[in-house]
């Protein structure tokens, strides 16, 4: 290691001291609602949804109790019956999946594109069959699946398209005629998490749907509140959940929401450092970009040419103090739960590629640059060993 060790150490993401340089307001937030006493539904919520919608070019957001019931809830929204088919992509987190499941319904997979790790429209519309009802694309890692391509796809088929924006808040998508639109409100509906880990993330749990739809808002609204119907209590016009935002939530939301561009720049900065450090280690691509999309940078995920050298690479960096993570391991199609659905170990080569050659680096704004050096120089410390 060329590179002096780092002075503070390096985390893969550092909340603490993204909170300590915040303090004072979370603090500020915290005392109103605390003097408020409106705990459930408080004012904080519809002011943090209206500032969140904001910040989404005028989309309505409904706010929930977490990601996963924002996937259900749009689901919900459709009207589905049980057995109607979701495509789902084969790389995900279980939770897309398991929000189709929960309901009866049926995730289908399809493949990812190799580049950039999202739902491949082609590989969507070939697993296509007379029950599939809905779309369900994934932004993973803090870039838009080909939006256009999807959008396409399910317009052809008179399909919803639902986009899984938890990891990709704040990205951006250019149409074909060169609108730019936020990640979330491209499709029928948009769901995001506030999971503490996420770009804007909260103090605990929390979600939002997302719509341009004032109608689907208004939908989405009673679902996720019992299916009452808004402004006549005890008066419900569905069959909802009780999924609501804590008002401490929305509070603190609200304060991290005024840095959350800042945050996302400096995440961006980071990315830009590690692409120039990393790009001549043989045998690892770094993160590629999804024409049309901006990237957040959830994650910094690089790929590797086998999962030999990926095992390797994290136990390298481990031994050097550095952490990392495979986001993700087991695919979906290969989980014990899933195992329902028939699929077999091979269906989908990209995912399961993959699931053995990802890793994540370390990426949050409070990365230094000495951080990223003594990361890149870890790595390509080991890519030198592995010639």
């Amino acid at each position: 290691m060329l590179v002096p060790t780092p002075t503070a150490p390096i985390r893969l993401l550092d909340l603490p001291a993204q909170h300590a340089a915040i303090q004072a307001e979370l603090d500020a937030a915290l005392q109103r609602v605390l003097r408020e006493g409106a705990f459930i539904q408080g004012p904080d919520v519809q002011q943090f949804a209206d500032e969140l919608g904001q910040y989404l070019g005028g989309a309505h957001v409904i706010p929930c109790a977490n990601g996963t019931d924002a996937l259900q809830l749009a689901l919900m929204a459709l009207d589905l019956q049980p057995g109607d088919e979701v495509i789902v992509p084969a790389f995900t987190y279980v939770a897309t999946a398991e929000a189709a499941a929960i309901l009866g319904l049926k995730p289908v997979l399809a493949d990812v594109d190799p580049h950039t790790f999202c739902l491949d429209a082609a590989a969507a519309e070939a697993a296509l069959t007379p029950r599939t009802r809905a779309i369900m694309a994934v932004h993973l890692y803090g870039q838009c699946a080909d939006l256009t391509a999807l959008r396409a796809v399910a317009d052809k088929h008179h399909l919803a398209l639902i986009e899984d924006n938890a990891q990709a808040i704040g990205a951006t998508w250019q149409l074909p005629d060169g609108t730019l639109l936020p990640a979330g409100t491209v499709g029928e509906m948009g769901t995001t998490s506030f999971f503490p880990s996420k770009n804007l993330g909260a103090l605990g749990d929390g979600g939002a749907l997302l719509t341009r739809s004032e109608t689907r808002a208004a939908q989405l609204y009673e679902l996720a509140n019992h299916g009452q119907q808004r402004g006549k209590k005890y008066v419900h016009q569905r069959i909802g959940l009780n999924s609501r935002l804590d008002t401490l939530q929305a509070a603190l939301l609200r304060v991290k929401l005024r840095h959350l561009a800042a945050w996302t720049s400096a995440r961006q900065q980071a990315a830009a450092h590690y692409d120039a450090a990393l790009a001549a280690v043989p045998g690892l691509r770094t993160p590629a970009r999804q024409p049309g999309s901006t990237h957040v940078f959830h994650q910094y995920t690089i790929t590797l040419d086998s999962e030999v050298r990926r095992d390797g690479l994290q136990q390298h960096l481990q031994a050097h103090g550095i952490p990392s993570v495979v986001y993700y391991p087991v695919p979906v199609h290969t989980q014990p739960a899933y195992q329902y659905l028939g699929y077999r170990a091979g269906q989908f080569p990209v995912a399961e590629r993959l699931c053995r050659t990802v890793l994540s680096l370390p990426i949050h704004p409070g990365l230094t640059a000495e951080q990223i050096d003594y990361v890149a120089e870890a790595v390509r410390a080991f890519g030198a060993q592995a010639c």
